[in-house]
């Protein structure tokens, strides 16, 4: 399945390489153009690596590290000269890129954001992560839903950024919308290894999706990332793995045409299908209702646990108790 790494493309695979990058600390903005351009560079290592490479993925808090900072200098738009950098780097090495950026929002907390870019420097998914990591992060909720779009070789790809991979439904949404290859990028930390990897798994096998999943790798000084790029096939089954070694490339070929053919003929654990059509032996087409009423109630606006919830807000990191209500 894995073509040796991606070393022997077949005619529908599409070669990835995850980047564990070394976890940076980036504090100034002189760092943060450093910090552009040694991504810029491992983009260029991606190619000598694997000349047939299709798309390599970059860690969340790659440009940023995991300062937790919102200071306004250190803020990226998408007309900035980082974005024009990362750009620049996929028309010179030829090469798909995904990418992580914590975005400026002038009317609160910083975006903790996604890009994917194609070989001609066009941005191609543009997403903000819509489940920050609380209380430890700061970043404001996405409002940009998880969007899907065409990748290389006909595949078609989804991003979710770090913690939203711990909830089903959104990898769930991913598929659900057409993704084929869901990206999961991180700068988790080693107490999260375990949850990672079964998350990872799982994200593929409940929808019938490859999983591409990779975090920063190493020590700042403060923090250590873990690393562990890994596919996942879309029975859950885990193609390859890497380790703990920081700037290790992680390549393995995977097939959206088998995820397709899974997609359209698999009876027995197409559960993606089944979610909607239950028990269609007994009824003709299945059962085409919500019996969820966790589903129910979030539209209805009365979302509500049965059991007390005692959690904190991000004072106990260091942030300010915020005051204002989310707008969508």
């Amino acid at each position: 399945m894995t073509g040796l790494g991606g070393l022997n493309k077949s005619k529908h695979g599409v070669c990835m390489g995850l980047v564990q990058l070394q976890l940076p600390v980036v504090d100034t903005a002189a760092q943060l153009a450093a910090q552009t351009q040694r991504i810029c560079d491992m983009v260029a290592k991606a190619r000598r690596n694997q000349g047939n490479m299709d798309l390599v993925v970059f860690p969340e808090y790659a440009l940023h590290g995991l300062s937790m900072s919102i200071s306004p200098e250190l803020m990226v738009s998408l007309d900035g000269p980082e974005v024009a950098a990362f750009k620049r780097a996929c028309v010179d090495n030829h090469i798909w890129g995904c990418f992580s950026i914590m975005e400026a929002n002038p009317g609160g907390n910083p975006y903790n954001s996604g890009l994917i870019i194609d070989d001609t420097g066009a941005v191609k998914l543009y997403y903000r992560k819509l489940h920050p990591w609380v209380p430890v992060e700061p970043w404001e909720p996405g409002n940009l839903g998880v969007p899907v779009c065409d990748g290389p070789n006909g595949s078609k790809l989804a991003l979710i950024i770090c913690h939203d991979g711990m909830f089903p439904e959104m990898a769930r949404e991913a598929a659900y919308k057409g993704a084929e290859i869901i990206i999961r990028t991180a700068g988790y930390t080693a107490p999260i290894r375990h949850s990672w990897k079964i998350s990872n798994q799982a994200n593929a096998f409940s929808n019938l999706a490859i999983t591409a999943n990779v975090c920063l790798c190493g020590s700042d000084g403060s923090f250590d990332s873990m690393g562990e790029g890994m596919f996942c096939n879309f029975d859950g089954t885990v193609l390859v793995e890497g380790g703990g070694r920081p700037d290790e490339i992680i390549t393995a070929e995977v097939r959206p045409d088998l995820v397709r053919e899974a997609r359209t003929g698999w009876g027995v654990e197409n559960n993606i299908y089944q979610l909607y059509h239950r028990g269609y032996v007994a009824v003709k087409g299945g059962a085409q209702d919500c019996p969820y009423t966790y589903m129910r109630d979030m539209m209805d606006g009365t979302y509500r646990l049965p059991w007390p919830v005692d959690v904190t807000d991000g004072t106990s990191c260091g942030f300010d108790a915020p005051t204002r209500s989310y707008k969508a």
